[in-house]
């Protein structure tokens, strides 16, 4: 081997590259280790569509900044990215570097629908259905929230029926200003007229079908419903296949076996007034 010249001359060209290759590279990490090249500003724009209106430097210095972890070079951008998304009010973040020091970061914002929950678990939930935790002070000072509630992982079923009730009531005049879904797949609403609705359940299509049509009977009834017993109704029963219940707040409704014990309380009443009359009579 040491008698072939072409062979040492293609071994010292491969050293010569490798050394040459780990100058650049220790080259570079020096450089890359340089204070200049430290993160010193980040640029905060909206996203496209998108209104910051919660998100300010304060939020973003608390949250996101001490999470950044390397310079321009090092800096992971997936981490970066999550760090600002961790930052209440944020739903999206969008992170590119900015030479030579920078950062540009693009957010997009929940836009908040309504809380989710009540009580001390209540959280908020956007208008895609998400659910979110920030500053229920700031959200009510966005619009009027609406009351929103189902099982775990129903959260986007409720917003969509949400759209539709607002669809199906739309002839009355009113929306809804909460929905529930139970635990047992029943829907309820309050519109914006005070009134509660028990819609019923649903678990398949057809059930959605059945759901809208008796929606559509109350709707189409409620101008005769308001001219009989007045504006303030109070409660609406629509499970029924065939017509529905309602309660009204001048009208005092009676189960069947309040109304059976108030007869039987009148009928005694009326029994005894009659002895009463009979005694006085033979006196």
């Amino acid at each position: 081997m040491w008698h072939n010249a072409r062979l040492l001359n293609m071994i010292a060209t491969a050293l010569y590259a490798v050394l040459a290759l780990v100058v650049v590279a220790a080259g570079l990490m020096w450089l890359g280790q340089r204070p200049v090249f430290a993160i010193s500003h980040i640029r905060i724009v909206p996203a496209e569509g998108s209104t910051l209106r919660h998100t300010n430097g304060p939020s973003i210095r608390a949250n996101a900044v001490p999470k950044l972890q390397g310079n321009f070079f090092t800096l992971k951008l997936d981490g970066a990215r999550n760090a600002f998304e961790s930052v209440p009010w944020v739903r999206r973040a969008s992170v590119r570097r900015e030479w030579p020091n920078g950062l540009l970061v693009e957010l997009e914002e929940h836009v908040v629908l309504g809380t989710w929950g009540s009580g001390e678990t209540a959280r908020l939930v956007n208008v895609h259905g998400e659910v979110f935790v920030a500053n229920l002070a700031e959200a009510e000072d966005d619009a009027r929230l609406l009351a929103l509630a189902g099982p775990d992982g129903s959260e986007r079923d409720v917003v969509e029926r949400l759209e539709q009730l607002r669809t199906w009531f739309k002839p009355m005049g009113v929306e809804p200003l909460g929905v529930t879904l139970t635990d047992r797949y029943a829907w309820r609403t309050r519109l914006s007229n005070n009134t509660q609705i028990e819609l019923g359940r649903e678990q398949n299509e057809q059930d959605r079908v059945e759901l809208e049509a008796r929606v559509s009977r109350f709707v189409q009834a409620w101008p005769q419903v308001v001219a009989q017993w007045g504006k303030q109704i109070e409660y609406a029963d629509l499970r029924y296949s065939n017509g529905f219940a309602i309660r009204a707040a001048n009208v005092r409704f009676l189960t069947d076996a309040q109304a059976a014990a108030a007869a039987k309380a009148k009928a005694q009443a009326q029994a005894n007034n009659q002895v009463t009359r009979r005694e006085e009579k033979t006196r």
